[in-house]
């Protein structure tokens, strides 16, 4: 009896297993191809793909962890967690791994609003197929985790109409993480809690979205007061908005006090180089300062400059915003902030040279780091992987312009999308603060455009679902499955 009844339910579950591949067999085969690509990738780079001085940084202090000034050690922590298994490729493959469940989390959210199966798998197509997409998951970067731990805040927040409290809390705890592993995430805290607002799911849940987000901040804040004496995330907030306000700031028009004046630019505003190149050259004011530019003193000075500089002259303020956002949807791909770190973002030909000395937090050197952790040969090309991979990424990856009719035809969603705005909105604000935060406060750059990505085609996705029950109802197809009005209506 108990042998029948096993039987039962092996051949009902693998039934089930049939039915949904049947179901999603689109999608299924979409995911496989992208899967094979990370395969190539991380077969042609064995271990993982360095991006030049970031990535020293994480790797030292996931090795000796303490409060960083000038970033969040999120990421360093998550590699702290795998440094036991000294494997480069296992980040590579989990980061893959991010990548392919961020699409497998749009589409279902997708499915669950009742988008047609081959359209939520078009939808995804940036997310599983963008060559640059797939290069950023090879390095050994922050933005893999950060968007996947974003992907899935957004995933529970968006599932159910009204999130019970522990799905918002659960939400809002991953959010929190995810500003930990890079700040430009700050702005989806309030976004959560004001979605939450709009969609009326109580008191509780508004409570627990921004207790959860506010936890980890909090506990890392402590951590850093314990050893840099002033509560915060990090001090260098102020060095990247000044290397933001430095590509207009007029002190002419600013007159800042005396104290302040030593960091006016004294070359021409074109002339000027770009912020995320400025702020490590010598001839930046900020290099200049008594002590170190990321005290806590100098931090004060330097955010208080800029916002001087930004209330003085806030047309030029918004014009450097648009004109970071005009570079991430031109058809031209510029070498901003300049060529050599533009270059760090496509699959190379040669393997890492390690910098002979400097060190990485504390006495660690880059090239001994990268050898304790990993116990390999830290950086490998192999043929003919390393070849098709380069090959694949000079034909194909997202252009600017499609990106930026993505985020137009988002953008229609909220104003026409009957019955899916609320999940069209959230989608695409987020989408929009990903891409605009770290313009607005540091400077334009070509990884932090791609976390924007996933939620902008999200946002398309949602603005279809109304459409394509209309074209439904016109054709007179009866057998389609209705939509839902909304993602979270679904039972």
């Amino acid at each position: 009896m108990m042998i029948r009844t096993a039987t039962r339910r092996t051949l009902r579950a693998g039934w089930t297993g049939i039915s949904a591949l049947q179901r999603h067999w689109v999608f299924a085969l979409a995911l496989i191809g992208g899967a094979a690509l990370r395969v190539v990738a991380m077969l042609g780079y064995p271990g993982v793909l360095w991006f030049t001085g970031d990535s020293y940084f994480y790797l030292g202090y996931a090795l000796r962890p303490r409060p960083s000034p000038s970033k969040t050690l999120g990421y360093p922590f998550a590699l702290g967690l795998l440094e036991p298994f000294h494997n480069l490729a296992l980040i590579a493959g989990l980061q893959h791994l991010m990548g392919l469940a961020t699409a497998v989390l749009i589409y279902a959210l997708l499915r669950r609003a009742g988008l047609a199966g081959w359209l939520a798998t078009l939808i995804n197509l940036p997310v599983l197929y963008d060559a640059f997409q797939i290069q950023l998951e090879q390095l050994l970067m922050a933005e893999s985790l950060f968007t996947f731990l974003m992907a899935v805040a957004v995933t529970l927040l968006l599932w159910n109409r009204r999130p019970v409290w522990w799905i918002a809390l659960a939400a809002g705890l991953l959010l929190g993480y995810a500003v930990l592993v890079r700040t430009a995430g700050a702005a989806m805290i309030p976004l959560a809690i004001g979605f939450l607002l709009i969609r009326r799911a109580g008191w509780r849940a508004c409570a627990a979205a921004a207790l959860g987000g506010v936890v980890p901040l909090a506990a890392y804040a402590m951590w850093f007061h314990s050893a840099r004496g002033t509560y915060g995330l990090t001090s260098s907030d102020g060095v990247y908005l000044w290397g933001r306000t430095s590509t207009f700031a007029d002190c002419s028009k600013m007159n800042p006090p005396v104290q302040e004046r030593s960091l006016c630019m004294t070359i021409p505003p074109r002339e000027r180089l770009a912020p995320g190149t400025l702020i490590w050259r010598s001839q930046a004011p900020v290099r200049h300062m008594s002590g170190s530019a990321v005290s806590a003193a100098n931090n004060k000075l330097l955010r208080d400059f800029s916002v001087r500089a930004i209330t003085a002259q806030p047309a030029d303020y918004l014009y450097t915003i648009a004109r970071g956002v005009g570079m991430a949807v031109s058809p031209r791909r510029y070498r901003h902030p300049n060529p050599t770190t533009e270059a760090l973002y496509h699959f190379r030909e040669r393997p890492q040279l390690f910098p002979a000395g400097g060190r990485w937090a504390g006495n660690g050197t880059a090239l001994g780091d990268a050898w304790a952790y990993g116990r390999s040969v830290p950086s490998r090309v192999v043929e003919p992987y390393a070849g098709a991979m380069r090959h694949y990424q000079h034909h194909v990856a997202l252009p600017g312009p499609a990106l930026g009719a993505i985020l137009v035809l988002g953008a229609a969603g909220v104003a026409f999308a009957r019955g899916m705005r609320t999940a069209v909105l959230s989608a695409w604000s987020a989408a929009v603060a990903l891409l605009v935060f770290p313009i607005a406060t540091a400077d334009f750059d070509y990884r932090y455009v791609l976390p924007a990505v996933p939620f902008a085609c999200l946002a398309v996705g949602f603005a279809l679902v109304p459409l394509q029950a209309l074209i439904t109802r016109w054709s007179g197809n009866r057998g389609s499955r209705p939509h839902d009005s909304d993602p979270a209506t679904a039972p």
